[in-house]
């Protein structure tokens, strides 16, 4: 268990100097390694640790990061790319075309179990020619494959093979190329970073970033505010007010590709019935859920309102426990004593939900609430990290959870939709939306493209796999005294090597 410290050690704990940039994460990073990255917080630090072949510019197009030159064939079939040659590992190694080829084969190997493995299924094979030069072959003509060559490089030369575990020595001394190094875990359970004097572009011009776990998210606010944090990744509601009027601290808007859902265990009775997935959505008032928590915009489906992707044929189920009613009858349920039952077992279920997902609690206690007026009886538990990537991700060994999905520009949701998806630990399978989201993937026409996802978007409301909720509202809060600050909306340390600290 880490250490639960309290507010006044926080805030009388060492400052660190004026070169450091120190922002809270819930919880510490479970795991440093892109190849098995689930949560938002390992995404952050690997931003600060790696770079990636390609990456987004701030108007969010692709742009070389470690590629010096590309040339797509005509046919689409096979880009060839030069590396840079002034980008050394942070041990001083240089980088070479075999770490490109490697990290790659890793993703595929079926033994890495890697959760970026979708990723790189549009490549059939590798070829490296000498130290810089990198062909990849595709399995399907590819109209810009630069877009989807954004994921981290890693070192070869740290592994023995390209099976990869999440045990790996690696997880606790990662090397990257990125623009800050991992020099300490320390025993508040913070991570010290600091800058990369070889990086790309030279060195950032913040010395020393530093990551610290506080749990308790109004502690976070207040370290803010008491100026023993430089930085909160997302502001809550409630704080809103008293940050944006304080003359010290910054507020940045920003929006996310992620959504929050409820999602079912289709391999397990009664979920694998539509009628029942369908059913306990009607019984959700939506609304209501998000109004203690936030604010942002009801969804109908896997993707958030600006998405070119998004249906808005597709309305959101509205609460309607008339429908819920004939649904679940259909299903074989009665409804005796205000309670639904089948064969005189009671429709119960439990919801599980990550101990660190901010506002859960006020979630899971309304939804609860709600079902339980609807005859549904729902018992609820908080997973910690470990406990989460077990029991749903490996095992597949709950009812329902209550989560969030969060995704780049790229908006691939076929990890978590199709039947062979990585992701798609609910076990949702629909042979035409596998069909379309592989044409989606393969298509060389944007036009046919959107028609694809928002055809996936109008069967996968219909077929309920999750209840879609919301896209929220998000704000930063920066120091005053962090400069030129642009934040990715996805990955927020994205261009970090621009930040500096002023007095």
């Amino acid at each position: 268990m880490f250490p639960t410290l309290s507010l006044a050690t926080l805030l009388t704990a060492s400052t660190a100097d004026a070169a450091s940039f120190r922002y809270a994460e819930d919880q510490a990073p479970g795991i440093v390694n892109p190849l098995f990255s689930t949560t938002m917080s390992e995404a952050r630090v690997n931003e600060l640790l790696f770079d990636g072949l390609y990456s987004d510019n701030q108007e969010l197009a692709t742009v070389p990061e470690l590629v010096q030159s590309d040339e797509l064939s005509e046919d689409g079939m096979s880009l060839t790319m030069r590396l840079r040659s002034d980008v050394p590992w942070h041990d001083g190694r240089p980088l070479k075309a075999e770490d490109v080829a490697f990290t790659i084969q890793a993703m595929k190997d079926p033994g890495t179990l890697s959760t970026e493995a979708g990723r790189v299924s549009f490549i059939e094979r590798v070829e490296t020619q000498g130290e810089s030069l990198v062909v990849l072959h595709f399995t399907e003509p590819q109209a810009r494959p630069q877009d989807k060559l954004t994921f981290k490089i890693l070192p070869s030369h740290a592994f023995s093979g390209s099976t990869v575990t999440r045990s790996d020595s690696f997880r606790s001394r990662p090397l990257g190329t990125g623009p800050y190094k991992l020099v300490s875990y320390n025993d508040d359970n913070s991570i010290t970073f600091q800058a990369n004097s070889e990086g790309l572009g030279g060195q950032a011009r913040i010395g020393e970033v530093v990551m610290r776990e506080v749990s308790d998210k109004s502690y976070q606010a207040k370290l803010l505010l008491y100026e023993s944090l430089e930085g909160l990744v997302r502001v809550l509601p409630r704080d809103l007010a008293v940050l944006q009027n304080n003359r010290k601290i910054e507020l940045y808007p920003y929006q996310t590709n992620s959504w929050w859902y409820v999602g079912f265990n289709q391999a397990r009775a009664p979920f694998d019935d539509v009628r029942v997935r369908q059913a306990m959505s009607y019984l959700v008032d939506v609304d209501a859920l998000l109004a203690p928590v936030g604010t942002g915009e009801i969804l109908s489906g896997p993707f958030v309102r600006s998405s070119p992707f998004y249906n808005h044929k597709v309305n959101p189920r509205s609460y309607d426990d008339a429908r819920a009613a004939t649904l679940l009858e259909e299903a074989g349920f009665v409804r005796e004593g205000g309670m639904w039952s089948r064969d005189g077992e009671p429709l119960t279920m439990t919801l599980s939900a990550h101990r660190t997902l901010e506002s859960a609690q006020e979630v899971v206690i309304n939804l609860q609430s709600q079902l339980r007026t609807g005859g549904v009886t729902v018992e609820v538990e908080f997973l910690d990290e470990a406990e989460w990537k077990a029991r749903i991700w490996r095992q597949r060994d709950f009812d329902l959870v209550l989560s969030q999905w969060s995704f780049d520009r790229n908006e691939d949701i076929r990890e978590q939709l199709h039947s062979e998806g990585a992701r798609n630990f609910g076990s949702y399978a629909n042979p035409e939306v596998d069909a379309l989201l592989d044409e989606a993937r393969s298509t060389r026409d944007p036009q046919a493209k959107k028609a694809a996802l928002r055809a996936v978007h109008a069967l996968a409301s219909q077929d309920s796999p999750m209840i879609f909720l919301w896209t929220l509202d998000s704000y930063s809060a920066i120091s005053t005294r962090v400069d030129d600050v642009v934040i990715h909306p996805f990955y927020f340390f994205t261009w970090v090597r621009q930040w500096h600290m002023g007095s």
